[in-house]
Parts: C-alpha cells; structure tokens; sequence
C-alpha cells in the first residue's frame, strides 16, 4: 500500500470558514431537534431537559491536512484521511427545571484523523451514492464543563462522571460506529449500512522473556521482579491479559478475536505494564500494521518491544478470511476443537453479522392505552447485546449494526426478543438456528421474521449473514524468508507504524504455538462502552486509568536503537552545544549576504494546555513551516520534546519523521504527567531536528523554542506559531 504524503488544504479551510455560520445553524438543530427529545426520553427524570443556549462559537473547525487513498482501493470509492483539529470557545447551556439544575459546556477540543468514504461512486450526477464518515481510532476529546457537579446530581446521572461521559462521546465516533448520509436515493444504503468486516484477527498472546524487572526493595537498593500484563488495542476493541506475578518472562497462552473494519489505517498495538499499587509501570509497546498480518497469513514471532532497553514478546497472529459458503467449516471446527459438548465457549469458527432495522405491529405491553419503549436484546450463547431504546412506539426503525463470533454454527441459535423497557415485560421473541443460515444462498437472511408470543402480526425486519473464519494457507516458494524482511512497515511516509523490529526465536520454548490456550479469551464487544466493563477485576481504578494511557506514546515512537539505559541516552538529544555551533555555521552560509526575514529558522505551530482534570500538560505539534534545507532533497523532520528541567529518556516525547520535506505535518497529541502549580514552574523544550539515518552526517538540528509555561492562560490553553531560533531563546538580529 502506497501511503501517499498528507497535503495541506487551506482552500478547504477557507471553504469551511466561510460555510461555517450555516454550519452552526445545522449542529444548532441537531441539538433541539434530535439530541434534546433524545435525552428527555431517555428518562422519567429528564422530561424537563432543555438546550437553553447553542452557540458553537466563532472560530471554525481546522483541517490540517488531507490524504487520498489512491492504491490499494475499490475502483467504485474514494478514501479520505482528513486531520482536523477544532478548538472552539462555544456556550452550551442547557437545564432540568424539575431540579433546578443548569450546567454547560463552555469550550470544546477535538483532535483527531477522520475518515471520509465516498462510495459507490456511480455514472450519474451527483457521481456519489452516499457519503461514510467515522474516526478510525479514538479522537482527542476535551470537555470543559461548567456545573458539571450540579448534573451529575440529578437522579438518573449520578453514576456517570466526566471521564465516562467523553469515553461515551468519544467511542460514538469510533469504527463500527459511522454516519452514512445518502447522496441518492436509488443507493441501497442497506449495504452501506451492513457494513462486513475486512478480516478477523486472532491474537495468541503467548509470552514474554526478559522483560524490565521494576518493583524494587529496600529502598531501591535490591532490583526485584515485575508483574506484567499486556492491554491489547485493535481500532475501539481493548482486551487486557490476566497479570502474572513476579515474572520477568511471563508465559500468558491467551488468545483474543477482534474485528477488523478497515485498512489501511488499523494496527494492532499492545502495550505491557507492570501492575503497581499506586501507578503502572510501563515496560515496552509493539505496533503492528495489520497489512503486513493480512498479507502473511500466519505469524509466530518473537517481537523486540519498542521504547524499553529490552524485553521481547511472543505472539501468534491469524488472520482470517470471512468466506461466504459453508466448503471449509469442518475443517475449522476440527482446526478449534469445536468439541459437540461446549456448544458456547472456545475459539469462533464463524462470525454472525446482524443488521437490526425495524419492527411493525408490536403489542403495546402492559398498558393498552400507551404505545411501548422497544429494545431488542440478542444473544448466541453466553453472549448478549442490545439495542438502543426507541420511544413511544409500536414502529420503532432501529437501523443498527451487531456481530457475534459463534463457536459451532451448527449446534448455536440466535434469540431474539423485544421489550418494553419501561414496564420490563417481553413484547415478543425469536429463534434462529444458524444452522439454517449455512443451507442458504449466500449464507444471508434478509426478511421481516414473525415474532412468537406477541400480536397477532407483530414482526421484526433483520438482515442476518454467517461468514466461516477460514485461515488461508500462503502458497510460498521454497526460498521464502518468514516474514522477517517483508513485515517492515516504513517509519518515514505514515510515521505513525514503528518499523517491526522481529528475530525468529531458535526456540520457542513452552507455551509455544501448538498448545491449546488454556484460557481463551475471546472479546470484541460491539457496543461503545462495553470494552471497558469487559476488564479484570485486577486492572482496578489505577489500572483502568492506563486503558487510557496516551496513545501518542504508541503513535510517535520511530524504531530507536535498543541500548542499555543511559540518561540521556546519545541518540536522543543532540541539540547540544556543538550542534548549535553547527546550525549557526549553516544559516550563514544560507545567508550569503541577503536577509532572511523575521525568521530565518522557520516556525512550529503548538497548541499548549493543561487539563485539571487529567492533571496533564497535552501538546499538540501541528505543523512546521518554512523550515531550512539540510541537503538539495529537502529535510526529513522530527519534533523532540522535554519538560524541563528533566531530561530523562523516559521524559522524551518524538512525533514521527516526515519525509523530503520542509513544512511537515504532524498533528500529534503528547501528555506529560504534571500538577498546573508545579507546571508553571517549567520550561517546555521543543525542537525540531533532521532524522537522518544513526550516526549520519545528516543528523541534526534544525531550529528550537523554549517555552515558558509560567501563564494565567495555560488552563484555557492557546494555539501559536512560534519562531525557531538556533537555541531556543527568542529571535535576535543576524550578525
């Protein structure tokens, strides 16, 4: 897959600034229209919800950058990767006057990559059927809220808290979750709206050898040992493994199923820590391009961890193919031991898709006057998940997608039933064996089914498809190096994947990939929020607390050279004197006699804040521009940041390199741990530096900034070009 540069798009920007008064016409409708009848439905203590004031605010939403997909693609639609950044002091005010509560929103961050999809394209005006849009991984939510204490307070909202309530926000925008809007009304939007997955990843979390021991005793004076458990991410699906005590080579055997919706874009990233009473150590990450799994097949690898002097971790990847036809399912029910005892529990040998769309004719419940609040819960086994409520009516149109993994089709059925949420009784149910879906055309049911113990033509309209998870055997020549040359996904055009540094291991050792798993875990909730209940009791608050841990930290971490732990380690830093030296030496050979301008360095653009509640400094690193050449291809830029005074390895923060390039893109989020008192005591250290390659002569400096963070406005938090100058301190004449 090509991925091609992000192009800057300020006729976008301009488009969208001028559009923007009618586009907070539109959000203001989508609030008192839809969002407000919502809430006061939602709950008897809410019938008096109202939006008394929505205004989003002058400053329009940003878009920093635009990428196009143009290999790798269906001929018939068009991928847009947007990187769009709003920033936005709007009023927000709403009330509950039966409890006399008001609160608000006064302002509102979202950083994030959206993705656009057009398709299907078609050979008559407008040329595009519908248009797809979602987040492929969660954005960057910030809420700050104005009488937040007083909502929270009203019965019905007293188990949420802020934190819940972006979580809740935030993955609404995630894949499986998309807004389709149809461009043409002759599209059939089912198909959009039954949206199949690319592929089904099975993830062997095996085991780890000579990971960092972190717990210590006596006072630090006796290094002991670590209890490491892993959080493994794919897209919104979070699986956490079980935590083995005291081990510096902890063998897991577990194994996860997640959903792959979309690629390019998805990586499989995993993270592990060592589980603390008070804070989780951190003891190395891995990102994988799930492109690189899907053209393999099958890896089993021992992975060197990224960001930690060592530590290594063994994994069996699957991926699998979703097959139409029932032709390979015994074999893999053989394949996962799909024993005819244990129906329910074990490895998936298929995957239900399920469609919701509408109900017709149902039985009004207890009351006979008042139309019912319909919900459907579905279950296959020991896995059940539900619809939203809709309220006040017998026609509820649903519209929402489910999937299941089913262990053996042939032994499983599919339970439906509808209730009325508000009296808690059944308005109707139903049974469908899967087997039934094996014998038709396609594995797919498209009907209105007839509801059993309900009215007399009660129904409900679903969409159902099987898909036997079928793991493709690569045909390979003789000479074929295992995947240890061809899983390189490049550092230098996304940035975002670290180059897959993997050795093949000479022995496996225990637990290796023919075992059995001896706890198969197998998750992938569907539904936002679920991810997070499905966790172990052992991830507690503190534990919980690093689900979300900053992604940035996977996101920005180029492949480093693995070295024992100098502080500050020599490939870090290099903004030392003598490259200050150098960098001086470059300008006035650039200078040669003419001025340069205000500045001669270039610029980067930040955006500093601290959040009170997180009790971290977030910086976003936007863009760079006007940046100086280091050879005739250009240069390939990296932003390094510190908070000082503390220059620790551990304290580093990079974005990814842009390549051939002198006003990059980044558009990257960073954390840094800190009180908003101890903050104002700092200096933000940021420079911009040329990758090069280790120990390259193209190695260096291309300009810096210091940044006093001593300001009123830091809660508030602002967004700023700053002039690069040769050592950080503010532009001075050229002499």
């Amino acid at each position: 897959v090509h991925f091609p540069d992000t192009e800057r798009a300020e006729w976008l920007n301009k488009t969208v600034k001028h559009m923007w008064p009618f586009i907070c016409q539109f959000i203001e409708k989508l609030f008192r229209e839809t969002i407000e009848p919502a809430v006061r439905g939602a709950n008897t203590h809410l019938s008096t919800f109202s939006f008394t004031k929505v205004d989003v605010g002058q400053q329009p939403l940003r878009i920093n950058g635009v990428k196009v997909y143009t290999e790798n693609v269906d001929k018939r639609q068009i991928i847009l990767d947007l990187q769009i950044s709003f920033v936005g002091n709007c009023e927000i005010d709403l009330e509950i006057k039966r409890y006399f509560c008001r609160a608000g929103v006064k302002s509102i961050q979202i950083h994030g990559t959206m993705r656009v999809i057009l398709e299907p394209l078609i050979g008559d005006m407008p040329l595009v059927g519908a248009l797809s849009i979602f987040f492929l991984r969660k954005p960057l939510l910030e809420i700050n809220w104005t009488g937040l204490t007083n909502l929270l307070d009203v019965p019905g909202l007293n188990g949420l808290s802020d934190t819940i309530i972006l979580d809740i926000i935030s993955n609404y925008l995630v894949l499986p979750n998309r807004i389709t809007v149809p461009l043409v009304s002759e599209v059939q939007i089912a198909q959009l709206r039954f949206p199949v997955p690319k592929g089904v990843l099975r993830i062997h979390f095996i085991e780890a050898q000579d990971l960092q021991g972190k717990d210590t005793y006596l006072k630090g004076l006796v290094k002991g040992k670590s209890d490491p458990y892993g959080i493994i991410r794919v897209g919104n699906q979070i699986f956490q493994s079980r935590v083995i005590k005291e081990n510096l080579s902890p063998k897991w055997n577990e194994v996860y199923e997640a959903l792959v919706y979309e690629h390019p874009g998805q990586e499989l990233e995993i993270e592990l820590f060592d589980e603390d009473p008070d804070k989780d150590d951190f003891l190395g990450s891995l990102m994988i391009d799930l492109l690189e799994v899907e053209k393999e097949r099958l890896l089993d690898e021992w992975f060197t961890l990224d960001e930690v002097p060592k530590g290594k971790l063994h994994l069996r990847l699957e991926w699998l193919t979703l097959m139409p036809n029932a032709s390979n399912l015994d074999k893999v029910l053989t394949d996962i031991k799909a024993d005819k005892d244990q129906a329910n529990d074990g490895l998936s040998s298929a995957l239900l898709i399920l469609y919701l769309d509408s109900a017709r004719n149902l039985p009004s419940g207890k009351k006979i006057s008042s139309n019912p609040n319909p919900v459907v819960q579905m279950s296959v086994g020991h896995k059940a998940q539900e619809s939203k409520i809709r309220y006040k009516t017998n026609e509820p149109v649903w519209e929402e997608n489910f999937t299941f993994f089913i262990h053996n089709p042939k032994r499983q059925d599919l339970e439906v039933e509808v209730r009325d949420e508000q009296h808690q009784c059944s308005l109707g149910n139903l049974k469908v064996p899967l087997s039934q879906l094996l014998t038709s055309e396609d594995m797919t049911v498209s009907q209105r089914f007839q509801l059993s113990n309900s009215g007399p033509n009660s129904t409900i309209k679903m969409k159902i498809a099987l898909r036997v998870l079928h793991l493709e055997k690569q045909e390979r020549p003789p000479d074929h190096q295992h995947s240890a040359q061809v899983k390189r996904p490049s550092v230098s055009k996304e940035g975002r994947k670290t180059s897959i540094k993997s050795h093949m291991s000479g022995s496996p050792g225990p637990g290796g990939s023919n075992t059995a798993p001896s706890t198969p875990v197998i998750g992938g909730s569907d539904k936002p929020g679920m991810e997070e209940k499905a966790q172990p009791p052992e991830a507690g608050p503190q534990g919980l607390h690093d689900l979300g841990r900053s992604s940035s930290s996977l996101l920005a971490s180029p492949g480093h050279i693995s070295v024992k732990e100098p502080t500050p380690s020599i490939a870090s830093d290099i903004s030392l004197p003598i490259a200050t030296q150098e960098l001086r030496q470059r300008l006035r050979q650039l200078e040669n006699g003419t001025t340069l301008g205000q500045s001669p360095l270039g610029q980067i653009q930040l955006t500093i804040r601290h959040s009170s509640q997180r009790n971290k400094l977030i910086v976003v690193v936007h863009a760079c521009r006007n940046l100086i050449a280091f050879s005739e291809d250009g240069s390939d830029p990296y932003v390094r940041m510190y908070l000082l005074p503390d220059k620790r390895r551990s304290g580093r923060r990079k974005t990814h390199v842009s390549k051939k390039t002198l006003n990059p893109v980044f558009d990257q989020s960073f954390d840094f741990s800190v009180s908003l008192p101890e903050v104002q005591r700092r200096t933000l250290d940021v420079a911009v530096k040329n990758s090069g390659g280790f120990l390259s002569k193209d190695k260096g400096l291309l300009g810096k900034v210091l940044v006093a963070l001593a300001s009123e406005e830091l809660a508030k938090g602002w967004t700023q070009w700053y002039d690069l100058t040769e050592d950080g301190t503010r532009p001075q004449a050229m002499t």
